[in-house]
């Protein structure tokens, strides 16, 4: 789902200026009422992304009957793409709805809260993060930029990508793939070449031959922005992305300000959208695989189980070198990883277990 951007700096350089003052209002505080702004990494009406945010702020409008309100901007309206940190932070807007891993240029221990290739699922994640301590270790990461950070959307499980030929054990030595990080990395250690490219931008360069394969999300938002039409191999599993999470992150004076039923009704509002947007993601992908199906025309195939074990021997390399970063990264690397070999073994021998006792059937 990682799209190009490595988080910007120059709001370092925009903040310095007087027009921050004059551009942007503060936000309005009267006879209990609230107003506030959240900016998105999203385009406007993007279904299942900026949808889910939009949702979020619905749900926090109808709770207090209008006395919290949010506006939500999509990307680019207030601040620009991948800035929506920067703006947060600096009290430019109140809140941002996003994939943190664009923030991971300032610290790689983002991706432990988002994704990380042969980690946790969405369910897992979820676990780690509201009863394993991941969220405490979550706020002190935060809190470096002034922000307050809740799980709050979830695209489940994604797909490995789209391919325009069929692929082997070796195909990826000189294959020009758009993948976002840390799958990329893992990539390019197997000698792919590898770009970063909004979600707009993807099918133009599968048609063109600027790329030979690409990965976005799964089989509801692929078929929308119509890499269905452009290549002919679409492969699994998304080793890289296996349950991805978006957050609601809050500039931190703004959440110390608010009193503490709202706060309790933000996190309570934001765990809600995690488990509603994440049925909604495992609903439109399954019908929208079950049409690619009957289609019959785009191939579906699972990545060769020997490609499979050479992704993840590069994978636990790339997370233990984001998980060194420093003491704090360190600490959230070990306790993601604890977590994660404890879970795995129920998820296996209940869920994994029972998924494959379905099949016999």
């Amino acid at each position: 789902m990682s799209v190009a951007g490595k988080g910007h700096v120059r709001w370092r350089h925009v903040l310095a200026g007087a027009a921050l003052g004059a551009g942007f209002p503060a936000p309005a505080l009267a006879q209990g009422a609230r107003s506030l702004r959240m900016v998105t990494d999203w385009p406007e009406n993007t279904p299942g992304l900026h949808s889910s945010a939009a949702r979020f702020v619905r749900t926090v409008h109808d709770t207090t009957n209008g006395r919290i309100r949010i506006e939500i901007f999509p990307a680019g309206a207030l601040v620009r793409p991948f800035e929506s940190q920067d703006a947060v932070s600096a009290g430019v807007a109140d809140m941002y709805h996003t994939f943190e891993v664009y923030f991971a240029g300032r610290s790689p221990a983002f991706h432990f809260f988002s994704a990380v290739a042969f980690g946790m699922t969405a369910a897992e994640l979820f676990a780690w993060v509201h009863e394993g301590g991941g969220q405490a270790l979550w706020d002190e990461l935060t809190a470096r930029f002034n922000t307050k950070s809740l799980l709050c959307s979830s695209t489940g499980s994604q797909m490995g990508g789209w391919f325009t030929r069929e692929m082997d054990p070796d195909g990826f030595k000189a294959l020009r793939y758009r993948m976002g990080v840390p799958g990329a990395e893992i990539l390019r250690r197997l000698g792919a070449t590898v770009v970063l490219l909004p979600g707009g931008e993807i099918m133009p360069a599968l048609r063109s031959g600027a790329i030979d394969a690409a990965e976005w999300i799964g089989p509801w938002l692929d078929m929308a922005i119509g890499l269905h039409k452009t290549a002919a191999y679409y492969y699994y599993p998304g080793f890289h992305e296996p349950g991805t999470s978006l957050a609601l992150g809050v500039n931190k004076s703004v959440w110390e300000s608010l009193a503490p039923s709202d706060r309790r009704l933000f996190e309570v509002a934001a765990a809600c959208e995690y488990s509603r947007s994440l049925g909604e993601f495992n609903l439109n992908n399954a019908l929208a695989l079950r049409k690619l199906r009957d289609e019959g025309i785009v191939q579906i195939r699972k990545f060769d189980d020997s490609l499979l074990r050479q992704f993840m021997a590069i994978g636990r390399e790339v997370v233990a070198e984001i998980g060194s970063h420093d003491d704090l990264s360190r600490r959230i690397h070990a306790s993601y990883q604890a977590f994660c070999a404890s879970i795995m073994d129920w998820s296996d021998v209940a869920e994994g277990a029972f998924m494959n006792a379905r099949r016999l059937g």
